[in-house]
């Protein structure tokens, strides 16, 4: 375009899927060379600098903060790479690490994707397996979630589903509709594990047990314990921020003068 100061052409042209794992990997490089904390500093000034380029507002009115639907999802792919196993190492070995890594700089865009932000089904008997948020509130004790990290396939069983199981509910004819809902899941699973190599981790977990953490770790932690608003979800033990929290904090920088 003949406009130099003109930004509209390149925001039209703008992926945000490419673009959020292009930073994985540059962050994911820097890495062998620098400490993770700078390393997070960079990812928000890189994300302030976008917004405050490619964001329609007004001058100190965060509430006017505005993002085109070319780059509305990435500050959320943003805080997903921020809070994602390359960049934080709490509970990860070094060869971990390194493995975790390794894969992310060789697997194509949409695999890389999962990576960062994981996807989460929900099954019910409300009716079809459906996609859901990657939220705290999207758990619940009458649903099954299945999560896909890449590395891990989690089948989630919600309290009740549990306990019913345990119950031995699906071993009765007129519970048919339940033993269903407990094998969707597991289906679905199988056929993610049979079309990926390297083949990931299969966990199948219940709420409130051990393994549920490979679930609550990647969840954005919208209720928290020091949430008493009455929200439905779980709650989550952490000091770290929401999505909410983290967008206010985004949009208050990124309209600043």
């Amino acid at each position: 375009h003949g406009d130099p100061n003109d930004a509209s052409p390149i925001a039209r042209s703008f992926d945000q899927e490419a673009s959020a794992v292009l930073m994985a990997r540059i962050a994911t490089h820097r890495t062998e060379t620098e400490e993770v904390p700078d390393i997070l500093r960079w990812v928000d000034r890189s994300l302030i600098r976008l917004c405050s380029k490619f964001a329609d507002y007004r001058k100190d009115d965060p509430g006017s903060f505005r993002l085109s639907q070319e780059f509305a999802m990435y500050p959320q792919f943003m805080f997903h790479l921020r809070r994602s196993q390359f960049l934080q190492l709490f509970n990860t070995s070094p060869d971990e690490s390194a493995y975790y890594r390794s894969v992310l700089v060789r697997e194509n865009t949409t695999n890389s994707l999962v990576m960062i932000q994981p996807s989460l089904l929900s099954y019910s008997f409300q009716g079809t397996p459906s996609p859901v948020l990657l939220d705290a509130a999207s758990v619940s004790p009458d649903t099954i979630l299945l999560l896909d990290t890449f590395f891990h396939v989690v089948v989630f069983h919600g309290e009740k589903i549990a306990m019913w199981r345990d119950q031995g509910y699906q071993d009765h004819e007129e519970h048919i509709h339940f033993k269903n809902l407990l094998i969707a899941p597991q289906t679905d699973a199988q056929r993610i594990m049979d079309q990926r190599f390297p083949v990931p981790r299969y966990i199948v977990c219940d709420q409130h047990k051990s393994e549920a953490r490979f679930v609550i770790a990647k969840l954005n932690p919208s209720l928290t314990h020091n949430t008493n608003d009455g929200s439905a979800g779980e709650r989550i033990f952490t000091d770290d921020v929401s999505l909410r929290v983290f967008m206010e904090h985004l949009m208050k920088l990124a309209v600043q003068s």
